[in-house]
């Protein structure tokens, strides 16, 4: 019987109390051993046979620690996955990445040389209406797809005193939200030609961008749209997709988040109605052009976030692939980069693939 690997999380604030904590708890195979924290008593409290550490370089220096996991402040990510990468862990970077696609090709080198596991936290693919689209999409429902609307709407009109919305490097929803959406859109529909981004700072007081309009371009025939802001009370639909056949629309974001934000811990051994999201999508076809349109509903597969961390463990023990490569993260840090240089420069910006 394999020995479960055994974790250590650097830094104890939302990420890691929300997701990354609960989330490692609850997968067979791993051993949540250790947390980085300068509020040790918090720690004790929340997890009790778990030993908080002062510092993460306490952490990196643990021999008996196989996998670290990165859920600091943006800005942060690079020097702390490097300095673990370098103590000989595997490591689990939360998203974005890093602030930069340098910095994530620094990344990605070093852990092949050190032969290490790299993997970061694009938890946002095992959503279930993102499962669900991709599962429509495979099938052919909507025909040849042309138009896509992707929103993620919250309504939180007051700015609040943290590292996300300070304005300093990696705040902002376009760091924040922008990686998840990002990500989403080139796991459906590949590599854009062309992305066009329009930042803004709605809110009074606001330090750092609020809100975002993204238009990635395939040719002539497909646009994806990405959207998010603090200031919609009542949100569009997370997904709009249209296509030559039909359209697939969702109301509602996954529900895991809230869950966990509620005090849920997960066990991937007994999921139950975990990840079943009460507003399915509805997917409205037309079998002939020239006919009635017909409304069904769409699958509606259990969303999953177990399920990243589940195969983190396999890939690190050599049993199955990473599920999400540091490639595939700095193609998205590609994309953030690109859109910055687009705002700035108030044009469509060509992106290169890393």
């Amino acid at each position: 019987m394999t020995s479960p690997l055994r974790v250590g999380i650097v830094g104890y604030g939302y990420a890691t109390q929300v997701f990354h904590a609960p989330l490692i708890n609850g997968v067979p195979g791993l051993q949540l051993a250790a947390i980085s924290s300068r509020d040790p008593a918090r720690v004790a409290a929340d997890w009790p046979q778990v030993e908080p550490l002062s510092t993460p370089e306490a952490l990196f220096a643990r021999s008996d620690i196989d996998l670290v996991v990165v859920p600091t402040p943006n800005d942060t990510h690079h020097p702390i996955a490097r300095a673990a990468l370098l103590a000989g862990k595997h490591v689990v970077v939360d998203k974005p990445f890093t602030l930069d696609l340098a910095q994530a090709r620094d990344l990605i080198a070093l852990a092949a040389r050190q032969q290490r596991v790299l993997s970061v936290f694009h938890n946002r693919r095992w959503d279930s209406d993102f499962l669900a689209l991709r599962e429509v999409l495979a099938g052919g429902a909507l025909g040849r797809v042309v138009e896509v609307q992707a929103s993620f709407d919250r309504y939180r009109p007051v700015v609040k005193d943290r590292w996300r919305e300070a304005g300093g490097p990696g705040s902002g929803l376009w760091f924040d939200l922008g990686p998840h959406l990002v990500d989403q859109a080139v796991q459906l529909f590949g590599w854009p030609d062309g992305i066009h981004l329009d930042l803004a700072r709605l809110r009074d007081g606001a330090s750092a961008d609020d809100c975002f309009a993204a238009t990635l371009r395939y040719g002539h025939a497909l646009r994806v749209r990405l959207h998010a802001s603090t200031l919609t009370a009542q949100p569009a639909p997370r997904w709009a997709v249209h296509g030559t056949r039909g359209s697939f629309v969702k109301h509602g974001l996954d529900t895991q988040e809230d869950a966990m934000k509620a005090g849920a811990r997960p066990q991937l051994a007994a999921l139950g109605e975990w990840g079943t999201d009460p507003r399915p999508a509805v997917l409205t076809l037309h079998d002939d052009p020239a006919g009635p349109a017909r409304t069904v509903p769409a699958p509606h597969p259990q969303g999953n976030y177990l399920a990243f961390y589940a195969t983190v463990r396999d890939a690190v023990q050599g049993s199955g692939p990473n599920p999400v490569t540091g490639l595939e993260a700095a193609r998205v840090m590609a994309l953030i980069e690109a859109g910055i240089a687009s705002a700035a420069e108030r044009r469509e910006v060509s992106p290169q693939q890393p």
